[in-house]
Formats: structure tokens, sequence, C-alpha cells
């Protein structure tokens, strides 16, 4: 069975074909020079450039994968969370999709689909704990089965993603700043700034990384104001040793503080032995070395995505919607996208309940 996945969430406009569990072809179009003029993403810009690029997109994918429309089983779109304006117009176009070819539609949560993206590349182990950490969301969930995903713990302020990103606009480097914050921190010194361990003082799974934010902001303007460097960084061997060493140390502060809330998933949940890393941090260097050293420490799995399905794409999109069309699932045309700080409701209808 084939299903079309449709992505727009935020900044990348994306479709991509998934049959029978495997990935057929994908397009994207990403946005990240537009949005690194602002330093961040404008949504109104975003929302512009998806209506631009999408239908384009889609029938390069067609073209390219030789691949007619009526032999799209699903279709399966991002309906959150994200930016509603973006998320308007992928809805939108999949409706459109379905309706006119007479096909199911599945509106797929943006944050599953990251969780399950892992079973593009490897066997899906369940249930698993779920850590998904992008800029917008620090989640921890419980992973049972595709439609049944029982969130632990969440951020309750500035996500893991957003720390790194507002950090790195900070100290002046270019939008994204994590990628490059993980760069210079390879390069650095951890244990020379001692940055807190932000919202451990506690027994819960969530996750409050604002207090570490204005930490490294407070040291960023107390030591390393007359620091210079090139603008832009193009090369992390000529930043100075300070700034690298700044970097790694909130790096390894954020890290720590995943790792922690971790370990409290897992003793919580004694059954399980696998655990799924997810999100656009999902690629950080020491957290993936990090979590695979504890997974192993508990003498479980730590499941890691490539690069590739870190980000924002659609493969994970068409290939959560073809789990769960394989199993019965659907939405009516009258699905909504939600945007963030909505919680997504569970309206799917089961034909085969």
């Amino acid at each position: 069975m084939l299903c079309l996945g449709i992505e727009s969430s935020c900044d990348e406009t994306a479709l991509a074909l998934v049959q029978d569990g495997r990935l057929v072809d994908a397009v994207l179009s990403s946005q990240a020079e537009t949005h690194a003029l602002f330093g961040g993403v404008v949504p109104e810009l975003a929302s512009r450039e998806h209506y631009r690029y999408l239908g384009a997109l889609f029938d390069e994918l067609m073209h390219r994968s030789g691949t007619s429309t009526q032999a799209i089983d699903y279709i399966a779109v991002a309906r959150g969370p994200g930016l509603l304006g973006s998320l308007l117009v992928g809805v939108a176009f999949a409706k459109g999709l379905a309706l006119g070819l007479g096909k199911p539609l599945l509106g797929i949560n943006h944050l599953h689909a990251h969780l399950f993206a892992i079973g593009l590349e490897h066997p899906l182990r369940l249930p698993a704990i779920g850590l998904l950490v992008s800029g917008g969301h620090t989640n921890i969930y419980r992973l049972e089965k595709p439609w049944q995903c029982h969130q632990l713990g969440r951020t309750l302020d500035d996500a893991a993603g957003e720390a790194f990103d507002k950090v790195g606009k900070i100290l002046g480097l270019e939008y994204p700043g994590g990628k490059i914050m993980d760069a210079l921190a390879r390069c650095g010194r951890a244990d020379t700034v001692p940055f807190p361990h932000p919202y451990l003082d506690n027994d819960n799974l969530d996750f409050s990384f604002s207090g570490l934010k204005t930490a490294a902001a407070t040291y960023i303007t107390d030591h390393l104001h007359n620091l210079t460097w090139p603008r832009p960084l193009r090369n992390v061997q000529d930043a100075p040793k300070q700034l690298c060493d700044c970097c790694a140390s909130f790096n390894l502060a954020i890290v720590e503080t995943l790792c922690c809330k971790v370990q409290r998933a897992l003793a919580n949940n004694p059954d399980i032995h696998t655990l799924i890393l997810a999100g656009g941090v999902a690629s950080n260097t020491l957290l993936r070395e990090r979590i695979t050293r504890l997974m192993e420490q508990y003498g479980g799995t730590a499941m890691l995505p490539s690069p590739q399905l870190c980000t924002d794409n659609a493969a994970m999109v068409a290939y959560l919607g073809w789990l769960l069309g394989e199993n019965g699932y659907a939405h009516g045309l009258e699905m909504e996208a939600i945007p963030r700080g909505r919680a997504i409701p569970e309206d799917m209808l089961c034909c085969t309940a």
C-alpha cells in the first residue's frame, strides 16, 4: 500500500511516498536561507513559501518516482503542532487531493511522526520510551503502538532546541544556532562554565530550559562581550577558546538534564528496554553518545535516527500515515489543523475497531 506524506508545519515544504513501510522517494524545499536573514522563522513568509512550492513539489515527486495519482492509497498530512498558516497550506492541499482522488485522509501528529520515523531505518521495538528534542518541544513518551502514544513529560517553557537557537543568536552565530554550537562544543572544555542543570529538583518528567538560557545570556554579557571572531563563522577552528568552552558547557548542561529525565522515565517503566530519540536536536553529537551509553548501562537499546530523519521531513509523515492506514485509521474532511499550544485531539476513526 502506498502513502503520500505532506509536511508543512514550519519552514520545510516536503512530500514523500512510502510503500509497504519503505521510502519510495521524497522531495523537499528548505526555507532556511530566507529565515536566516531574520534570525528565526517568520510565520507569514513561511506560509507564503509553502503555497508557492507545494504544487510544484508534488508534480516533481510524481514524475520522478513514476507514480500515478491513482496509485496512492492514503494521503497523510502533518496537522500540527506547528505554525497555523503553514499547517493550513498543507492541510488544504491534502484535503483537495483526498477529495479529488477519493482517497482516505490522515491527519498526522507531527511529534509522533518524528518518534516513529526510526521505523524507516530499523524494525520498530515497542513498547519504548520516546525522547523528542526539537526547537519547539522537549517531550518524553511511552510508546505502545503508533496510535497509542502516552506523554509522560513536556517542556514548560523554552524547549532544548529553542534554547540552543536563542543562545546562538545572543552569541551572534548564524541561524539555526544549535548545529554550530554542537560543532563548537566539540572543540571546547565542558567543565569551564558552571551552567545550572535546570528543573531537576523535583520528581517529574517535565522540562524547563528558560533559566539555563538566562544564565547563558548573563554569562555571555559578562565574560564574552569583548571576544571577536569572523562573522559569519565558517570554520570552527577560527573560534576563540572561550566561545568553544561556553558552547561545550551549555551543551553539557542540556544533555545531562535530558539524560537525568530519561533515567527517571526508565525507572518508572521497568518493562521498557528501548529508547527512541527523535527531533532536530537528536543529531547532537554529545546527546547521541550519552543516550547510547545510558541505554547500554540499563541493558537496553538506543534507536537513533540518521541526521536526515532528525529534521522535519515528509518521509516520517508518510511512514506514520502508512502505519495508521494499514490498521484502518482515517480522518474525515472536517479534520482541522492544530497550531502549537493546543492539544491535538485523538479523533481518528478506525473502521476495523
